[in-house]
């Protein structure tokens, strides 16, 4: 699954590629490593909004019945093969957004535990793209607080990912620059996305 990405634009060129203006600039995530695990803000552009690239939704999707923050840890990801199942997801999948990465990281295991392992970088033809996803806004019981949350959405891998991520052979939905508004609208199938619709990947070995 996807865990890592890489958003290294400044916000001047994530507005131009993306037509789109960012909203809360103090929170832009402009980073090399973006770690899922620490549910960052990563910038995306929900269905509601696409003129907005918002900046105030974290990484790991919360249902409406999730009891508290640490339930996001198991939702960075969403398996666009079962979306439709899981409870976690069922009820969001008309909830479109698009999360903006210029690049995301794999590890090739070595071994069949895989305690040995390369890691890859991996980009498209395109200097930024984006990447499937589904959001929601989950109220803190405790709190009374809304927060807003998003899940990466995954499906089978390629050739190129077959190879990376061979313990699990998943990747991230990365769109066509010509499908971004199709995936944005709910009305469009889910399973229109699922491999082997694909872009081409272009991977290289990292320290």
């Amino acid at each position: 699954m996807c865990f890592y990405l890489q958003q290294s634009y400044p916000i001047a060129k994530v507005q131009k590629r993306f037509k789109a203006i960012v909203v809360e600039p103090k929170l832009f995530v402009q980073d090399e490593n973006i770690n899922g695990f620490a549910h960052p803000n990563v910038p995306i552009i929900l269905d509601q909004s696409p003129e907005i690239i918002t900046t105030s939704f974290t990484w790991g999707l919360l249902p409406s019945w999730a009891t508290s923050l640490d339930f996001r840890k198991n939702t960075l990801n969403a398996r666009i093969e079962t979306i439709h199942e899981k409870p976690s997801f069922k009820s969001v999948t008309a909830n479109r957004c698009l999360i903006i990465a210029s690049a995301f990281y794999e590890w090739h295991w070595n071994d069949e535990k895989g305690k040995s392992k390369q890691k890859f970088q991996i980009n498209t033809t395109e200097e930024l793209f984006a990447v499937a996803g589904l959001y929601s806004k989950w109220v803190n019981p405790e709190t009374g607080e809304q927060l807003g949350t998003f899940t990466m959405v995954t499906t089978a891998a390629n050739k190129t990912m077959e190879y990376i991520h061979n313990h699990k052979k998943r990747m991230p939905v990365i769109l066509k620059k010509e499908d971004e508004s199709h995936w944005l609208n709910p009305q469009s199938a889910v399973e229109d996305f699922a491999f082997p619709y694909e872009v081409g990947l272009v991977a290289f070995e990292v320290p």
